[in-house]
């Protein structure tokens, strides 16, 4: 497992950027560079369930570990879902369960530094780095709009 790490000015405040970030259509814009119907349903809480899907009936089972809004969230992923099942105990999903995704917005007087942490698998880094790149672009051309 290793940790990507990304960052990005935005001109906007962190409510505003977390906005945009976690707003369900705002989302499906950023994270379209991951899966075109990307969605995310969560209920907000710490050691509550949170699904990250593709539109297909795929995606990842995550929790929320840590949650300070609009200054961090942290989600710890435990699973995938495929064709719409579940799995949390396969030999592949135990690989990497546990890896982290932290989101944390820095306020500098109305300007935020997003700053994005990944835990992935070697394999993955090229798909995560385009994706990142294009996404966080869009979640900065939206909050400053």
């Amino acid at each position: 497992m290793e940790t990507l790490s990304y960052n990005i000015k935005i001109y906007a405040t962190p409510e505003k950027v977390w906005e945009v970030l976690w707003t369900p259509e705002s989302y499906q814009a950023w994270t379209k560079f991951f899966a075109c119907d990307s969605t995310m349903t969560t209920d907000w809480k710490v050691g509550g369930k949170t699904y990250f899907g593709d539109g297909k009936g795929n995606g990842m089972i995550s929790t929320i570990e840590s949650i300070d809004e609009p200054k961090e969230i942290v989600f710890k992923h435990l699973g995938m879902i495929e064709n719409g099942k579940e799995d949390l105990e396969s030999e592949a999903v135990k690989s990497w369960a546990g890896a982290l995704e932290k989101y944390m917005l820095f306020d500098f007087n109305g300007e935020t530094q997003l700053h994005v942490e990944v835990d992935i698998q070697p394999e993955h880094a090229e798909f995560m780095n385009k994706g990142f790149d294009q996404g966080l672009a869009m979640v900065k051309h939206l909050a400053e709009k």
